[in-house]
């Protein structure tokens, strides 16, 4: 297989769009990801230009992304660049694109608050209820600030605590 991986930081300049086809669910966005440069004659950091990319994505990754990306948001995009190609009144056209294989949120510029879908390994689409959504619109999310936790539970850690362990970093 000869696909062109490639990983695009940027954020989503539209609201997602989400449809059904005949092939599954598909959620799609557009995104700007800028170049920025050092320029040693102004010792600054200059704008080099963007690159405008439509991001396509399916199956559990389609529901995720509509639930949880919105215009603004800052995002980091792994997939396959393909190029979409349509015939117009001007004649051929073409634009790039990436069928995404996972998006999430770009952490250098915010905090998120992760929840695991219930089903995630056998693959089934089990999108949020009011159940499962509370007033924070994430599925799981509770009242209690989250802020300076590592894990819920000792149990959840990927390792014991100790007298000699260092302290979590926290700002």
């Amino acid at each position: 297989m000869n696909d062109t991986i490639v990983t695009v930081v940027g954020n989503v300049v539209d609201a997602p769009r989400r449809n059904n086809t005949q092939n599954g669910t598909v959620t799609n966005f557009r995104m700007a990801s800028n170049a920025r440069r050092y320029d040693a004659s102004r010792e600054e950091f200059v704008d080099s230009g963007t690159l405008w990319i439509d991001v396509e994505c399916w199956g559990n990754l389609s529901s995720n992304v509509s639930a949880s990306i919105s215009k603004g948001d800052p995002v980091i995009v792994h997939g396959a660049m393909t190029t979409h190609s349509w015939e117009s009144e001007a004649g051929p056209r073409s634009k790039p694109q990436i069928k995404a294989f996972s998006v999430g949120p770009n952490l250098q510029k915010g905090r998120a608050l992760f929840t695991r879908d219930k089903f995630a390994r056998t693959g089934e689409v089990v999108p949020p209820t009011p159940e499962t959504t509370e007033d924070h619109g994430f599925p799981g999310a509770d009242d209690e600030s989250r802020v300076e936790r590592d894990y819920l539970g000792a149990e959840d850690a990927l390792q014991q605590m100790t007298e000699a362990s260092p302290e979590p970093v926290h700002a």
